[in-house]
């Protein structure tokens, strides 16, 4: 499953591509972002406790009047200085300008985007778990994954700005930051995002599961359960698209409407009434897989940013 910490990851290969630097490595940010969230936590449960130890609190004061006096730098917590110091990890690389956008990488968002396919295989489901081996080392994690970057109002309305992804399984920390920037630059359906839009945004990861066998039903999946990816063929040529779990749900579809909006997505142009017998002409195809969208906006990423230093 996403966590918040991939979604701090994606903010952290996209400030690093403006500033044309390598980001922090996935590990680096997992360890100080779960680190920041402990110590906040130990923070509300000091207030929370305050006046316990009448003792203490005065020394405390005296120690910190002292340091201030004598215009002492801020001690940074020894765990955050050993997690920044921490060997050099090897960072992903930069995503390929010319990373197809087909089978292996799939924008899927909104009704409003068409995209052709290209021929659609059954899909990978993610080849290892999380966890460490009997050794402790880490195991390579590998998903399927899509990267989604949205635009958000002072009111708080959302608009998608790029979404992308792969149903082929990715390493984790590669795949992460190569979708980040490939859904941030080469969505065809936007112009690329300007470092002036970075503040607006929030970043949005889904790691996929449980992907089915190719169905003949078009019908047979769970709205806000299951994504869904079809795929038919017409006059010789082969249509594919994708929507990801939350999207009918989040637009009010049933799942007829669903089907023929995915069906129009993929470049297909017929009247809604002969959407059943297009598909049964065309072989259709579908694939049910599952993936909770975990995001995050960019004010929690910069306030862990900032104490990150």
């Amino acid at each position: 499953m996403a966590t918040k910490a991939h979604c701090a990851y994606v903010f952290e290969c996209l400030a690093a591509a403006f500033e044309k630097q390598q980001p922090l490595s996935l590990v680096k940010v997992e360890q100080l972002w779960y680190h920041y969230h402990a110590t906040k936590v130990d923070d509300e449960d000091d207030v929370e406790g305050g006046g316990e130890d009448e003792n203490e609190d005065e020394s405390d004061e005296e120690e910190m009047t002292e340091a201030e006096t004598n215009d002492s730098p801020p001690i940074r917590p020894a765990a955050v200085s050993r997690l920044q110091n921490k060997g050099t990890d090897s960072s992903a690389t930069s995503s390929n300008s010319s990373l197809p956008l087909s089978t292996n990488s799939t924008s899927s968002s909104t009704p409003s985007s068409r995209q052709s396919g290209s021929g659609i295989t059954t899909p990978a489901s993610s080849r290892t778990s999380l966890g460490s081996t009997a050794n402790g080392r880490p195991q390579r994690r590998e998903f399927p994954l899509f990267v989604t970057w949205n635009t958000v109002s002072r009111s708080g309305y959302k608009s998608l700005r790029g979404c992308i992804g792969t149903f082929e399984a990715q390493e984790l920390e590669y795949g992460l930051h190569s979708y980040a920037l490939t859904s941030a630059f080469e969505d065809i359906r936007f112009s690329p995002i300007p470092p002036t839009l970075l503040s607006s945004l929030s970043a949005h990861v889904t790691l996929l599961n449980n992907f089915s066998q190719p169905t003949k039903d078009p019908l047979d999946w769970t709205i806000g359960k299951h994504g869904i990816r079809i795929s038919f063929t017409i006059n010789g040529r082969r249509y594919g698209s994708t929507y990801l779990p939350d999207v009918a749900k989040e637009q009010g579809w049933n799942q007829e409407e669903a089907i023929v909006s995915l069906m129009r997505k993929a470049g297909w142009n017929g009247s809604s009434s002969s959407w059943a017998k297009t598909w049964k002409d065309g072989r259709g195809e579908l694939v049910r897989y599952e993936g909770e969208q975990v995001g995050l906006e960019y004010a929690e990423w910069k306030e862990w940013k900032e104490w990150v230093g």
